[in-house]
């Protein structure tokens, strides 16, 4: 054995060295921040959100059912409390013959008034479609090439085409919201063939937090090697297709 290989065995034994104080440092402060920064931020905006409805609600109770009035400090989530039991016991006297009977009443009063109709009739129609248990709006992430060939988003099916938009279009097409990053609430409604959407398996919680930050975060793929093979195989097809 020579020399060469006695000093790069020397070499090779050596311990990494070592960090330095400076980025040890460093390294801790970066830790702290991923711990405390989303649960400071999560904190922060459920408290902006409680103390809005709080000044909202809470100074429509009568003096002498606010539990306020006998404190001498005010109770953080009385207002929402208060808000959530309100809309339970409206659902619930909605529900029967009297609260249906109301229901049409209003709606005979709002399909009167020119203006507030269509917005009346349009926020009750998004708000029927997404709560709705058997609703599939906004439950499924979808890949799509938008705004052109070659380039792909996510975005979610908010249902299926129907109507005049439907009637003139060749093939069967699906309603799809293409969200914006990093605020996911505005975005661009497109319609798009059903053979052109390729699914995803990702759920729709983390195709959202991979849009917000701007693809930050990856969710992992955890489909077996046999249908990431099948999806990679759609997308050539399809990309081949469109040279054609």
């Amino acid at each position: 054995m020579n020399d060469d290989d006695l000093s790069l065995n020397d070499v090779e034994q050596q311990p990494p060295p070592k960090k330095g104080l400076l980025n040890r440092l460093r390294a801790y402060f970066m830790a702290g921040i991923l711990i405390t920064a989303p649960m400071s931020i999560t904190i922060y905006l459920a408290w902006m959100f409680i103390t809005f409805v709080d000044s909202k609600v809470t100074p429509l109770i009568p003096y002498k059912y606010n539990p306020e009035s006998y404190f001498p400090y005010t109770i953080p989530g009385l207002g929402l409390l208060v808000l959530v039991v309100g809309l339970i016991l409206i659902g619930a006297v909605t529900a029967g013959f009297m609260g249906r009977f109301f229901q049409r009443i209003w709606d005979g009063v709002m399909d009167n008034v020119p203006v507030l109709r269509g917005i009346y009739k349009a926020l009750k129609q998004v708000l029927e479609t997404v709560l709705a248990q058997q609703s599939s709006a906004f439950r499924e992430a979808v890949l799509v090439e938008y705004p052109r060939r070659g380039m792909w988003v996510i975005a979610f099916i908010t249902g299926k085409t129907e109507g005049e938009v439907q009637a003139i279009t060749e093939q069967e097409v699906i309603n799809l919201f293409v969200p914006t990053t990093p605020n996911p609430t505005s975005g661009f409604l497109i319609f798009v063939a059903k053979k052109d959407i390729v699914r995803l398996s990702m759920n729709v919680e983390d195709a959202l937090k991979m849009v917000i930050s701007g693809g930050l975060v990856t969710p992992p793929d955890e489909r077996s090697k046999t249908e990431q093979a099948k999806a990679l195989a759609r997308v050539h097809s399809t990309e081949g297709e469109a040279r054609q």
